[in-house]
């Protein structure tokens, strides 16, 4: 299963004046997750139009399953299984009858490929004759999967599939994509949760439709060393305030209950104890968010 599943080569695409992609290029492999990671509006939803033939790029190209998005958008079609962010199957049609309807317009029957879905129909089949619209958040999504997957694609496209689910939804959703993977089939997901960047075999990290990194988390998380440290204040954002105008501090942002510094490699962390207001200051290890944000340049502003 070696092999490029999606070439993408200098894509842009603006709507006005806005920029919506900028020269994105990556590749995905075969037989892998591969996470785009972004807030919204980064561009994330635009590529995977890009890519599934819904929108044409102003600028450079690309392949799904080796068919070019614009001239052989056809067979990308036949090959490709799409799960958009927004909900989009009927919610006044049954679990049952929205993947019987999805089957069709592929030309198959649902007992054809039921071997495909049934790991996650099984999850569902209590619920099989109630409408759509009456489903929880992860059992939705659940159903859209099956949806997208009913015509055995080559390749499976799910943009932000595990927005507004709870955490558990979430992490079922992603096994469930760990065991897909497992059959060789490439994913391409994107995602605003850094923390499922620890689920994908490798990760693109985009922001105003540029790719800022591209890697394994490990190799992203290395090339991006730099000391770290937690500062907790009696007011922190008057503490930010004042840790942003230490020598010595490259980045300062809020961070849950506590101010993430990145420093410069011989910066000594008790400089930052004698501030007035500071309570704590540790040493950590910067995660995925810490990271993007330092990239991004975010943190002074």
């Amino acid at each position: 299963m070696i092999g490029c599943a999606i070439h993408i080569t200098n894509v842009s695409k603006a709507f006005g004046t806005v920029k919506a992609l900028d020269g994105i290029s990556l590749e995905v492999n075969r037989g892998e997750i591969y996470g785009l990671l972004g807030p919204d509006g980064a561009g994330k939803t635009t590529l995977f139009r890009i890519l599934t033939t819904l929108l044409l790029p102003d600028s450079g190209s690309a392949t799904v399953c080796g068919f070019d998005t614009v001239r052989e958008y056809t067979d990308i079609r036949r090959a490709a299984g799409y799960m958009p962010g927004r909900f989009s199957l009927y919610p006044d049609l049954s679990v049952e009858e929205n993947l019987e309807f999805f089957a069709s317009l592929f030309g198959v029957k649902v007992s054809d490929n039921f071997d495909m879905v049934a790991p996650i129909y099984n999850q569902l089949a209590p619920f099989k004759t109630r409408k759509a619209g009456k489903l929880s958040g992860g059992m939705k999504q659940k159903l859209a999967l099956c949806c997208a997957l009913i015509h055995r694609p080559e390749i499976l496209f799910l943009d932000e599939p595990t927005t507004g689910v709870d955490a558990v939804s979430r992490s079922e959703f992603w096994d469930i994509l760990t065991h897909i993977r497992q059959s060789g089939m490439p994913i391409f997901v994107s995602t605003p949760y850094m923390d499922e960047a620890s689920r994908c075999d490798r990760i693109s990290l985009i922001n105003s439709g540029r790719i800022l990194e591209t890697g394994t988390l490990d190799e992203i998380l290395h090339r991006n060393s730099m000391p770290l440290l937690a500062v907790k204040g009696e007011n922190n954002y008057h503490t930010l305030l004042a840790l942003r105008k230490v020598e010595g501090v490259k980045t300062a942002f809020l961070s849950g209950e506590y101010i993430h510094v990145f420093t410069e490699e011989a910066f000594e962390p008790a400089t930052l104890s004698a501030i007035e207001g500071v309570r704590e200051v540790k040493v950590i290890a910067p995660d995925i968010e810490d990271v993007f944000i330092k990239i991004m340049g975010n943190g002074n502003s």
